[in-house]
């Protein structure tokens, strides 16, 4: 068996404009556009691109019909350069927030639930204790979030327990697990019913996250296991804000924690037509990448969310600070 040996690579070749480029021959799977992008000519690009392939020794990207297309070698060299430009960008910003007179930024990204209870409270009490610490929230579901994550767009994330496939480089602090009912309009013709069955809601409106997330995709097979055809009649969103009015004006049904609209359901704005749907989706809980060090002020909005879930979901120090789960 003959043994590989690497070409040795000199970190001075890889420059961060050699990098841009290859995400956006990846992005645009054109060589024209790439350079375009890039304020290059197509031959300056050809030429960057060439000077990666020899510094690897490895073909890159091979022309098809529909474009250039990454070989194995650079599906992995993208992965690795999509967070190299983003740790560059994320230190521009920080360095920027310094010379403004800021002293660092986080970036957490959030489930729904916990982004309207457990992370708003972190974050009013980053900003008591270090009012210069500039923080981004953002909402989405997990398969996005972990995404972000591992590209280095995010620090952190409130989200689902990870998949196999995500473990290898992230850790999960779990923190609670969140029941989804499915709610609708105090109005609806059903209200006021505590024997509702899910057959009889499968023909319903329903108002459902964007496909590919983990709540749709466990309710699909929920519809299936039960016989049930999945709803026709559907509208497409993950935002609570337009959930609320949508649930208001329609008898349409949407899947959730009861805990997401709580405050709705005292008032008697909506209802809970179905409790304990069996959606089996796991807990949610901190992650993290595995082996990246965290900038200040991201250890000091971790520290909080932390602190944060202790009180919202009545967690045990133990169970927050222990060994990470994979």
């Amino acid at each position: 068996m003959t043994e590989f040996k690497a070409k040795p690579l000199v970190r001075s070749w890889i420059k961060t404009r050699q990098l841009a480029l290859l995400v956006s021959l990846d992005d645009a799977r054109s060589l024209a556009r790439a350079a375009e992008l890039n304020g290059l000519t197509q031959p300056a690009a050809s030429k960057l691109l060439r000077e990666v392939e020899a510094t690897f020794d490895e073909k890159l990207f091979e022309r098809h019909a529909r474009g250039v297309i990454p070989t194995w070698c650079g599906e992995i060299l993208l992965r690795h350069a999509r967070v190299a430009l983003s740790e560059i960008s994320l230190a521009h910003d920080e360095i920027a927030a310094v010379k403004s007179g800021l002293t660092g930024r986080a970036t957490v990204g959030t489930v729904l639930n916990p982004g309207i209870h457990c992370a708003p409270m972190a974050i009013a009490q980053v900003k008591r204790r270090f009012p210069g610490i500039l923080v981004r929230l953002e909402i989405d579901s997990s398969k996005p979030l972990v995404e972000k994550l591992l590209q280095g767009d995010l620090d952190m994330l409130v989200a689902r327990a990870l998949g196999p496939s995500e473990a290898n480089g992230l850790s999960f602090e779990p923190l609670a697990s969140e029941p989804h009912s499915i709610i609708a309009g105090a109005h609806h013709p059903l209200a006021g019913r505590d024997d509702v069955r899910l057959e009889e809601l499968a023909a319903q409106g329903w108002i459902l996250p964007t496909p590919g997330s983990l709540v749709r995709d466990k309710l699909a097979s929920l519809f299936v296991e039960r016989g049930l055809p999945f709803p026709a009649n559907i509208v497409e969103t993950d935002s609570l804000p337009a959930v609320i009015p949508l649930l208001r004006m329609t008898n349409m049904v949407v899947p959730l924690p009861s805990d997401t609209v709580r405050q709705y359901c005292e008032t008697g704005t909506l209802t809970v037509l179905y409790r304990a749907l069996a959606l089996d989706i796991g807990p949610f809980g901190i992650i993290t990448r595995r082996g990246y060090k965290l900038s200040p002020a991201a250890q000091v909005m971790l520290q909080a969310l932390r602190e944060t879930a202790e009180q919202v979901y009545d967690i045990g120090p133990a169970a927050l600070c222990g060994s990470p789960s994979d």
